[in-house]
């Protein structure tokens, strides 16, 4: 008696701390858990709700659109799903829900629901895609008008390899096949795709980008698809962007931090030429052109299992790779050139030149940021500058200053073993294969001894002997 008593008391405790929102009924359909989280959501006090069938506190929810009530009839759980409804008050409220039967002994006693609130995600879903629809509009009204877009004319370079990567960009841009490009941060991915875009039959349609890291998941399922009044009963007719992209082109960078199910609702979209509004029940055919982008090798991330292998293949259809820019050195003093000409003119200056002393640091920084940290510098730089001509050391900020030609052009006790390598993921690799074939065979090939000796799992030793060819 005591630990039953302990145990309804510890389930109260958990219930009005946890996060999620709590609602049980039982099988007439009363609700006799309702937790604060809930209550809190739904802007009802538990008084309202406890004790009430469930139509008779939501009544814009009916036998088919309640959760709970369907889970109650059917005795399936309904997992992940998108419910918008208004309570007792009118006030909306959207939530992500997961609903489970209570059953014992087959009978179905009742219903439990977990819900996550997604009413500000859902507000802000809605002004972002009004705002889409608006920039649409203005879009097509005012083409003569329309916003800057960037051509193959900017792409600054000479390097071989840049060159290959604007050579891959040119022939994709005759095709309407699905691009995955492939580039750091700050490589310039954007320009490639709307390079491609506007030299394609697409041209004169709207080219939209969006970043997939940007914005949570759940608004990012709304603003690609949609949303439909119809399923759910609060809902507001809105195209997402694979419509308002229409004809054209739409541009999913960082698609690598898209999560898995949602890369599984692209590859359909992809395969199947429709797209289906969230709670919607209508397919809705779309031309778009899909340009893909990722920040780290795709192949890797597929191995992470971040990236859903078909979909890459789906997508990979042309591949491009933008060299980062320390790999591409000989270009630098190009683009300094052409970022002084472009602040000159907007900044009203009259810089010719970057200093012997800057631009020798310049090429020998690293550029984790690659070509727009570049740029930042060189506005940076031209911003502090009066009456003179030259950019000099002096006219960077204190720490890019610090940055550059102090914290990564140090040359004390420089070791000059090292002067040969220009890539350092393979250098560093082949010193990793060198120390795991050596404890390989200290210990007579035995995976146990050699991963507690490297301080690895035995998984993530077998995954480097095959990844090094070492068995």
């Amino acid at each position: 008696m005591k630990n039953k008593i302990l145990l309804e008391k510890l389930l109260q405790n958990i219930l009005q701390y946890i996060e999620e929102g709590i609602h049980v009924i039982d099988s007439k359909g009363k609700t006799i858990i309702y937790n604060s989280v809930m209550s809190e959501m739904e802007g009802l006090d538990k008084e309202q709700v406890i004790g009430k069938h469930i139509l008779d506190v939501f009544p814009t929810l009916t036998e088919e659109t309640s959760t709970l009530l369907k889970v109650l009839r059917t005795g399936k759980m309904i997992e992940e799903y998108k419910q918008s409804y208004l309570n007792l008050k009118g006030k909306k409220v959207s939530s992500i829900n997961t609903t489970l039967p209570i059953i014992n002994n087959g009978k179905v006693l009742g219903a439990i629901e977990i819900a996550r609130n997604m009413t500000k995600v859902s507000q802000l879903s809605e002004q972002i895609i009004n705002l889409r629809q608006k920039l649409n509009r203005n879009y097509n009204i005012n083409k003569k008008n329309e916003k800057k877009h960037y051509t193959f004319d900017n792409l600054i370079g000479q390097n071989k390899k840049f060159l290959k990567a604007i050579a891959f960009a040119r022939r994709a841009a005759q095709t309407s096949s699905s691009v995955l490009i492939y580039g750091e941060t700050g490589t310039g991915k954007e320009l490639f795709a709307q390079s491609i875009h506007y030299e394609s039959r697409r041209k004169e349609k709207p080219f939209i980008a969006q970043n997939c890291a940007a914005i949570p998941e759940t608004l990012l399922e709304s603003i690609l698809f949609g949303t439909s009044k119809g399923s759910f009963t609060g809902a507001v007719d809105r195209p997402g962007l694979f419509e308002q992209a229409s004809g054209g082109t739409l541009f999913l960078d960082e698609i690598n931090s898209m999560s898995l199910p949602l890369q599984a609702k692209l590859l359909r979209v992809l395969q199947e030429g429709y797209i289906r509004r969230i709670g919607g029940l209508k397919d809705i055919p779309v031309d778009v052109r899909i340009i893909a982008a990722t920040n780290e090798d795709p192949l890797e991330a597929i191995k992470k299992g971040i990236l859903r292998k078909d979909l890459y293949y789906r997508i990979n259809v042309i591949n491009i790779k933008i060299p980062p820019l320390r790999k591409r050195k000989d270009d630098i003093p190009l683009l300094i050139k052409h970022f002084i000409n472009y602040y000159n003119e907007k900044l009203n200056k009259d810089v010719w030149m970057m200093s012997e002393e800057l631009l020798e640091a310049f090429m020998n920084y690293g550029w984790p940021g690659n070509v727009r940290e570049l740029q930042n510098f060189i506005e940076s730089a031209m911003n502090m500058i009066f009456d003179e001509h030259v950019i000099k050391k002096e006219h960077l900020p204190y720490n890019v200053e610090e940055l550059i030609l102090n914290g990564n052009n140090k040359n004390i006790n420089r070791d000059s073993r090292y002067d040969k390598v220009n890539d350092l993921s393979e250098y560093l690799a082949n010193i990793e294969k060198e120390i795991i074939l050596n404890h390989l065979i200290k210990n007579d090939y035995n995976i146990t001894k050699t991963s507690k000796n490297l301080g690895i799992s035995r998984q993530n030793l077998q995954y480097k002997l095959k990844k090094y060819r070492l068995i």
